[in-house]
């Protein structure tokens, strides 16, 4: 007789583990006229508590890491090459190893505010430096809560439940309704790195982790609010947001079908292995099979692991992404704000928005464009257009292309998923395209 993993102990496990990762990363708290989540609650509190010291934290975080990198490089010492932690966070490849260099000469500059503007103004190297700051202050809350949300049971108990309806629309495991749910109230970074870790752990295969990043890593719904404030059409959001959640999943149903998501491996992380059964067994009920699945994840479920773990995510987010951020993301945001490039190609976005008859569509234009550096950036462009139709317009489709370099795609090239540069660009002008007739249909029938 095949043993049942449904018990007193593993129900306990499931229920209490997977309630505090719920509250933590899904459950909506009011805030204003709006809400958030509690990781986000977290997240202000620690900024707040850290206070101006945060830069200087960032200034020996960079700088410390840029050090060791170099270090290990020409080194190649024993205590980081058999350190498990150490090695993820300190071990790199020459281009990691100069983009280190750099952010830590960046960071340096912004925070003691020395060399040219173009590094330290706010529109570069400051917007970086808050950015990671932030990102310091998500990944230090949420590291070692996030095993409750993945390793308790709950993915598993909605992955089951979910497959019959997220399998055949998107072409991922049900459990992936969890990582839409996590930026939907919280924030896009950390459902893409919640997804990078699923992966390392056997739980997606390349393709499945490599599109639920580009497509189910949707802005928080605080920040369309701030989007919507920003440029002046905070009186539409109700039908703003809901164009928003209406091409989003367009979006996602589409680009699961065509390359360059068809075309990556659908093969699991090779350490791992596949670590993942959503299949309901015969003579067995979907909430039955759902129960059992969670409480045999919930058995292997150990505090000692949520200590480990969480240092494993906060070692390689503090000394081997927070890094790259700054330095990528700097240089992203010089070219756009201080050369012509971005006015030059987008051009030909210019003729495609006017072909769909947006008003002001050249002047618009490279806020089409701007987005794939930073999602915040095509909204500042638009505030002097008049057009109230262009800007509920510009601004949907700043939130849909979600393919951000100085916050998502950063995350996920420094990730094992076979998505470079070229392969998310790619990929943000699939959604740029398909989308703009979508929202241009959806703004002439609302407004």
């Amino acid at each position: 007789m095949k043993t049942s993993y449904v018990n007193s102990k593993n129900l306990l496990k499931f229920i209490l583990g997977s309630a505090l990762g719920i509250l933590m990363f899904l459950v909506p708290i009011p805030q204003g006229d709006s809400f958030t989540t509690l990781l986000d609650f977290v997240k202000s509190f620690l900024k707040d508590l850290f206070g101006a010291s945060l830069n200087y934290i960032l200034v020996v975080i960079i700088v410390g890491s840029a050090i060791l990198t170099v270090y290990d490089y020409f080194c190649k010492p024993d205590w980081i090459r058999k350190n498990h932690y150490l090695s993820k966070a300190f071990c790199s490849t020459p281009l990691y190893l100069l983009s280190k260099v750099l952010g830590a000469v960046f960071i340096v500059m912004v925070v003691f505010q020395v060399g040219p503007e173009q590094v330290t103004s706010v529109d570069t190297g400051a917007t970086m430096a808050d950015l990671c700051a932030t990102l310091f202050c998500i990944v230090l809350g949420f590291s070692f809560f996030l095993p409750f949300l993945t390793d308790c049971g709950i993915m598993e108990f909605l992955g089951v439940l979910l497959k019959p309806v997220v399998r055949p629309l998107f072409r991922v495991p049900g459990r992936a309704s969890i990582d839409l749910i996590a930026s939907w109230f919280g924030a896009s970074n950390a459902a893409v790195i919640l997804t990078r870790e699923q992966y390392m752990k056997g739980f997606y295969t390349k393709r499945e982790a490599g599109y639920i990043m580009t497509n189910f890593s949707i802005v928080s719904i605080p920040f369309c609010l701030l989007i919507a404030n920003t440029v002046g059409i905070s009186n539409l959001f109700p039908p703003f947001y809901l164009c928003i959640c209406l091409v989003g999943v367009v979006l996602a149903v589409i680009l699961a079908r065509i390359p360059p998501i068809r075309t990556l491996p659908d093969t699991y992380q090779e350490q791992a292995g596949k670590q993942i059964n959503e299949d309901v067994p015969q003579q067995t009920s979907l909430m039955a099979y759902a129960l059992e699945s969670s409480c045999k994840r919930a058995e292997s479920f150990q505090l000692k692991n949520v200590v480990s773990g969480g240092m494993e995510v906060l070692m390689g987010m503090y000394f081997d992404l927070i890094p790259i951020v700054i330095s990528w993301g700097t240089i992203v945001l010089m070219i756009a704000t201080y050369t012509p490039l971005f006015r030059i190609i987008s051009y030909p976005m210019g003729l495609y928005l006017q072909l769909f008859g947006v008003e002001e569509a050249f002047a618009v234009a490279p806020a089409t464009l701007i987005g794939f550096t930073d999602m915040f950036v095509p909204a500042l462009l638009i505030t002097g257009v008049e057009s109230v139709k262009t800007k509920f317009i510009i601004g949907v489709l700043s939130l849909v292309q979600i393919i951000y370099m100085t916050e998502v795609g950063a995350i996920v090239i420094k990730s094992e998923i076979p998505l470079n540069l070229w392969k998310l660009f790619l990929i943000f002008m699939e959604r740029t395209l398909i989308a703009i007739p979508l929202i241009v249909l959806f703004a002439n029938a609302a407004l």
